[in-house]
């Protein structure tokens, strides 16, 4: 089916979720460049932002909004536009929709509806991201943005301590520092990890490490904590590791509410381990160990 159906207006239009570059744009496909021009219309999270690169290519297809605050009220305009016949592109401010970006209350909407959906591959932070780490990629879990305030990312952070598989997030560049330090206290400070940023771009970087090494070059790099970043963090290696993650998680419940030789105690009635072992685990979680 050709993208240009509005003119006949014989079968319903195809919805193209379009990735488009996170940076360098010679990443933009020309499958992508050529639905850009020929679909009768596109979706754009930021119309102005997607202009510029549209204004760039000489594409002059009619573009409208589509964002987080308004895309439940564009479904019913998008499918009737689909079912007059129109193809439509969706494309987000950077790289592949829905990915972190609006779009997938629009896309199952279509999709319960019987309208094609058509993805046009391309740039994704994500994956390029993973491609270049140096982590485990067989198998990995995309996180996301975590919770803005700290208590939140504390408490999501441990319950992926002991996560085997390599972990993906994305982050803001002010909140990288209090994230990396975070994510030290919760999977150990010798947890390997990867930190990009500015993927695609003139300053691009990627910078290996433990966590305990990551935190101490974002506090003393001020590049670390400039343009978009994407944070791996290698998952856990072994079951004795797991085991470990799961006992700290345990214990510092109970530190909670109990000095760290009741804490121990009741952890080890619970587990079957040592009590003295984890009683001198509770003091160095706590902070009283003499070491």
């Amino acid at each position: 089916m050709s993208t240009q159906a509005g003119a006949r207006g014989t079968s319903p239009g195809i919805l193209f979720v379009v990735a488009t570059p996170i940076g360098n744009r010679e990443d933009l496909s020309r499958r992508a460049e050529r639905i850009l021009g020929e679909v009768d219309c596109i979706f754009c999270e930021d119309t102005r932002h997607s202009g510029r690169l549209l204004n760039e290519l000489g594409i002059a297809t009619p573009r409208f909004s589509l964002h987080e605050h308004n895309e439940r009220a564009r479904i019913d305009t998008v499918l009737e536009r689909l079912q007059r016949g129109e193809s439509c592109a969706l494309i987000s401010d950077a790289g592949t929709p829905l990915i972190n970006d609006p779009g997938f209350l629009l896309v199952r909407a279509l999709r319960e509806a019987g309208v094609r959906v058509v993805p046009v591959p391309g740039a994704s932070a994500l994956v390029a991201a993973l491609s270049a780490a140096g982590l485990p990629t067989d198998r990995f879990s995309y996180e996301g943005f975590l919770p803005a305030k700290g208590g939140a990312r504390r408490e999501r952070l441990q319950r992926l301590a002991t996560d085997p598989r390599t972990l993906v997030f994305y982050e803001a560049p002010h909140r990288l520092k209090e994230m990396l330090a975070d994510a030290a206290s919760a999977f150990g400070a010798q947890r390997k990890g990867c930190v990009a940023r500015e993927i695609t771009k003139l300053h691009e970087e990627f910078r290996n490490g433990s966590l305990a090494e990551l935190c101490d070059w974002s506090t003393s790099d001020p590049n670390a904590v400039r343009g978009e970043i994407v944070v791996m963090i290698a998952g856990v290696e072994t079951r004795e590791e797991a085991q470990q993650f799961d006992t700290d998680v345990l214990l510092r419940v109970l530190l909670e509410e109990l000095p760290a030789s009741k804490a121990a105690k009741a952890a080890s009635k619970l587990t079957g381990g040592k009590r003295q072992v984890l009683y001198q685990r509770a003091l160095e979680l706590s902070g009283e160990s003499d070491e």
